[in-house]
C-alpha cells in the first residue's frame, strides 16, 4: 500500500505541530510521533478507523495523545491510503 497526504493534511500537520511548538517543543514532537506511527499503522491495517456516518469512503482514526486525541481522516482508494484531514479532538472545528 501507498500512503499520500493531501496538502490540506500537511497543511494541519504543520499547524498542529506549530500551536505546541511555542509551548512545549517536547510536545510537539511527540505529537508528530504519534500522528505519523498512527499514519504508518493504516499501511498494515487499512480499515482501522471507523467509517464515517454518510455515504463517503472517509474514515476516522482516533490516536490518543495525552488527555486527548488526534483525529486522523483518510480514504483508501485502492492500493492507496489517502490522508484528507488531521486536527485535535478539541479544537473548534466550525
Amino acid at each position: 500500500m501507498d500512503l499520500i497526504w493531501l496538502p490540506e493534511a500537511r497543511a494541519d500537520i504543520q499547524r498542529l505541530f506549530d500551536f505546541l511548538a511555542e509551548v512545549n517543543p517536547s510536545a510537539a514532537a511527540a505529537a508528530m510521533r504519534t500522528i505519523g506511527d498512527g499514519a504508518a499503522r493504516l499501511l498494515e491495517h487499512p480499515k482501522i478507523g471507523r467509517r464515517m456516518d454518510d455515504e463517503t469512503p472517509r474514515r476516522e482514526l482516533i490516536l490518543p495523545f495525552a488527555a486527548g486525541a488526534y483525529v486522523l481522516r483518510y480514504r483508501i482508494e485502492g492500493e492507496t491510503i489517502v490522508i484528507v484531514r488531521v486536527w485535535h479532538g478539541r479544537e473548534d472545528r466550525r
